[in-house]
């Protein structure tokens, strides 16, 4: 099988940085509870395609800087549906040499598109070793080990103390390809400005218990008792049952590790669910922002429009003004023509035509000063529309810059690009990934500020297949976008999906670099709100029955 690299950055920054500081106290262990900077950072390590039910093969840990002592092996072996991991660690330092913010080890798989997946609680034992036997559905990871508060967490800390090292002898489909994956910082699960009791770590009390307290304030400080009011009070309940549990004179460790577990689980659903609604209200307060910004931007249009209605209105009454005093005038010098050849005859005649003269002239002036103040009119009005331009262009930067926080988005004559890689869907399907329905809702959110946008969303295949299966394909992923926006409530009479299959390429077919580039979705953001207008449609048309 040819071998192929997978290269996929997941790049973030969250804002704020601040500390808190603890004081020591006696009786057992006391630390000091530490809030670093908050931010995500990046690490790169080593991943193996392994063969699917090819048996078994091995690969061993080594430390890092922050553990050089430590080492390990794990043995892959390829069972029906899953792989299994069997892993074996020593020379493990306890979790609290990093501050106590750390209680425990977690080992993660990581997928080559950088998704870690949380395999299990790594318990170190008095012999500094630990065991391990997991099993997950991933067929291509890396192995890392990290410290972490409790250990129900669902994305690993920058505190990496292991990595898997590929052996000579270490079996796979094809070469070793690397996995970027994003780490929370240290003090990331507290917010800025939180301030921790100290932690007081008790030898008869089991280190689960400890956790669950870590996972119940943790959610506390992220406002799950605010925004998920009802799993936090449901996992501080379970925490004062584990303390009068942990209280007693005689303590049933099995028990209380049990609820200890238990409490770890709901704390950290409710901070899930705290983290996504703090969220949700901000893209709601941000969409209201705009909204309201829309909504003056016409006003103000609707005004300009009216004001050129009405200046090109005075400008036409100006001529129809000018027209008749000069009519006027020609008369007038007929008529003196005329009193001058029957001079005495008519001389009370000539002098009546005298004065028409002067009154048409005087009346020719007025026109022309009229004329001269509809001209100025049109000229304000002609400033107020290059206003609007200059508006809506100011719009179109806006959004291109709006867009590409999110995706690479480009500015072209048919509007704005925005290119959504294939990483929003897996190889050969068509069904959206979780990531890739965020960030598809942050485009519609972004989107329903301005109802007269227009999408026309186009999917593209490489040249992989035949030409049926990869037109089938681009169309079906196409679809799927469009069908996630609609439920996002962007109305489906403004969009149109049309796949191209292989027809469309950016580059060549002939490199993995080049097929990558062709299998995207590209959405073409237009509408005379910025300037262009581009795949309206009078109604929504199933996909088959469009061109």
């Amino acid at each position: 099988m040819k071998s192929s690299a997978v290269l996929l950055a997941v790049l973030a920054v969250l804002g704020a940085s601040t500390s808190t500081q603890a004081q020591t106290t006696n009786s057992d262990e006391h630390f000091q509870t530490l809030t670093y900077s908050v931010s995500v950072v990046s690490r790169t390590t080593r991943a193996v395609k392994y063969e699917h039910r090819h048996g078994s093969t091995k690969i061993d840990f080594e430390g890092t800087a922050l553990m050089p002592g430590a080492s390990g092996v794990a043995k892959v072996e390829s069972k029906s549906g899953v792989m299994k991991v069997e892993a074996e660690f020593r020379g493990l330092d306890k979790p609290t040499t990093f501050g106590t913010e750390y209680l425990t080890y977690v080992l993660w798989a990581i997928s080559p598109e950088g998704r870690p997946v949380n395999l299990g609680e790594v318990l170190v034992g008095s012999d500094h070793d630990s065991k391990l036997d997991v099993t997950t559905d991933l067929q291509a990871f890396a192995l890392i080990v990290t410290a972490e508060p409790y250990y129900a967490v669902r994305r690993p800390s920058n505190v990496v103390i292991a990595e898997n090292v590929i052996r000579p002898d270490t079996v796979g489909t094809s070469e070793a390809v690397d996995a970027k994956y994003e780490l929370i910082d240290r003090g990331g699960y507290i917010p800025t400005g939180y301030h921790f009791d100290p932690v007081v770590l008790n030898s008869k009390l089991p280190l689960e218990f400890f956790e669950a307290r870590n996972a119940v304030r943790i959610a506390k400080s992220a406002g799950a008792e605010t925004y998920a009011a009802a799993s936090y009070e449901k996992a501080a309940d379970q925490m004062k049952q584990a303390d009068d549990l942990g209280t007693r004179n005689h303590v049933n460790k099995k028990e209380l590790i049990s609820l200890s577990r238990e409490v770890v689980q709901t704390a950290d659903d409710s901070r899930e669910i705290a983290v996504k609604r703090i969220d949700a209200e901000r893209i709601e307060a941000d969409k209201n922002r705009e909204a309201g910004k829309l909504a003056l931007a016409q006003a103000t249009s609707q005004s300009e429009m009216q004001a050129r209605l009405e200046a090109d209105a005075a400008t036409a009454d100006a001529n129809h003004r000018r027209e008749d005093a000069d009519k006027t005038a020609a008369e007038a010098e007929r008529l003196q023509q005329d009193a001058q050849a029957d001079s005495e005859k008519n001389r009370m005649a000539a002098m009546d035509a005298n004065q028409a003269t002067a009154a048409a002239q005087q009346a020719q002036k007025n026109a022309e000063a009229e004329a001269d103040q509809s001209r100025l009119a049109a000229a304000n009005s002609d400033q107020q529309l290059t206003k609007a331009v200059q508006d809506r262009e100011e719009l179109r930067a806006k959004l291109l810059q709006q867009f590409n926080v999110i995706f690479a988005t480009r500015d072209t004559a048919r509007g704005l690009i925005v290119s959504l890689s294939d990483v929003l869907f897996d190889t050969g399907k068509s069904t959206l990934r979780p990531g890739a329905r965020e960030k598809l809702a942050k485009i519609s959110g972004i989107v329903l500020a301005y109802p007269d946008l227009r999408l026309a969303i186009e999917g593209n295949t490489d040249s992989v297949g035949s030409d049926a299966m990869n037109q089938a394909l681009s169309e079906e992923r196409a679809g799927s976008v469009r069908d996630y926006l609609v439920k996002e409530n962007i109305p489906a009479a403004s969009m149109t999906a049309q796949g191209f299959g292989k027809t469309q390429p950016v580059a060549s077919n002939d490199t993995a670099e080049g097929r990558q580039q062709n299998r995207r979705v590209e959405m073409v953001v237009s509408g005379e709100v910025i300037g262009t207008t581009v795949g309206v449609v009078s109604e929504a048309l199933p996909l088959a029955s469009r061109p």
